[in-house]
């Protein structure tokens, strides 16, 4: 079992910090997360296929998706710290659309300032993410729920349960913030597949 994120442990930190939800908006509470798929049926999970790039309009993200792993310490590893406008997926997840919950990370920040997920705890409850796929397709997720849990007792189970439909986790550091210890949080976006195309 994943024992969580690492992202930026050291953390950089602006004055004013990355913008926060004030609380949980919707309920990411069980499996396949809580409240009602848009009208009309979901749609069909799509095959296997790698992400490419992520885009966010409501916060202005549009990113190259790379691939990460588990670093030695069982965390999910981050995407390059130099490169403050790329995402990555990580690889012993589903991928985006499939059926399963796909994981896809990114920086708050680096030393030059914002990074490519600055602006993710401002996400609300029905924003669209759209991912790119290898196969051409366009994977497009619903937000239902942005929530900042700690790293010190991150909920693994919950964020990462597995789903029979297709859902997507993006994570991010975010909470309190000190030049000793960086980031004492994640900011955590739930979504579910609501159109391809």
């Amino acid at each position: 079992m994943l024992i969580g994120l690492s992202l930026i442990r050291q953390g950089f930190g602006g004055s004013a910090g990355p913008p926060q939800p004030a609380s949980a908006v919707g309920d990411p509470s069980g499996p396949s997360g809580a409240g009602a798929w848009p009208k009309g049926p979901p749609p069909a999970p799509l095959p296997r296929s790698a992400p490419e790039r992520i885009t966010i309009p409501s916060i202005g993200v549009d990113a190259p998706v790379g691939k990460v792993g588990l670093g030695a310490d069982n965390w999910i590893d981050a995407p390059p710290l130099t490169d403050n406008n790329l995402a990555a997926w990580y690889d012993g997840s589903a991928t985006p659309g499939e059926p399963g919950t796909s994981v896809v990370v990114g920086h708050v920040d680096n030393k030059a300032g914002p990074a490519v997920f600055y602006g993710l705890g401002a996400l609300e409850k029905g924003r669209r993410m759209e991912i790119r796929r290898a196969d051409g397709s366009t994977a497009v997720f619903s937000v239902y729920a942005v929530e900042v849990v700690s790293k010190s007792d991150f909920p693994a189970d919950r964020v990462y349960a597995d789903s029979s439909e297709p859902e997507l986790r993006v994570l991010t550091c975010g909470g309190g913030f000190s030049r000793k210890a960086g980031y004492d949080s994640n900011v955590v976006v739930y979504a579910r597949l609501t159109s391809v195309s």
